[in-house]
């Protein structure tokens, strides 16, 4: 129910620069945020907005869970994991992915769009119930619904 592109970078998630600890720190907007100490998460609800770098993440809602159990480490208090929700859109140059759901985790570098999810580069667009991009591999995998997973690609963009 899978199927595994490798060594094609043509619609995968492009967060791998931008969810790299040392790189550019992360700024969301939204309309509403909610700190939950003791789930080591904070919630942004309502016209989210998260830009690092040259990528942006549009969505309903965003919950970012941090890592909080390297008590005195550098480590604690990074990111351990995102969570987007509802009219996922994810933008970085020509780039683009949408989903009802976004999962990213930061330790494995694996993402996951879901749910109608879909990526275009440029012209070129894949489509499945998920799309999982495993950034240290440079390889994603496209699962399907009901239906077939779909990828359309034009000849001719150099993409």
């Amino acid at each position: 129910r899978s199927t595994t592109v490798t060594g094609v970078q043509t619609c995968a998630l492009p967060i791998s620069a931008a969810a790299r600890a040392d790189d550019a720190p992360i700024d969301i907007e939204a309309d509403r945020m909610v700190s939950r100490e003791n789930e080591n998460a904070v919630a942004f609800l309502g016209k989210v907005v998260a830009r690092q770098g040259p990528m942006t993440i549009r969505a309903s809602s965003m919950t970012v869970y941090y890592d909080n159990s390297a008590k005195g480490d550098k480590a604690a208090g990074q990111i351990d994991r995102l969570i987007c929700q509802r009219d996922v859109k994810i933008t970085q140059g020509d780039w683009l992915g949408t989903g009802d759901r976004l999962d990213y985790f930061a330790k494995t570098r694996k993402a996951v769009l879901s749910g109608n999810a879909k990526a275009w580069n440029g012209p070129n667009m894949v489509s499945g119930k998920t799309i999982t991009y495993f950034m240290n591999e440079k390889r994603s995998e496209v699962d399907r619904d009901d239906g077939p997973v779909r990828a359309v690609f034009r000849a001719g963009t150099g993409q």
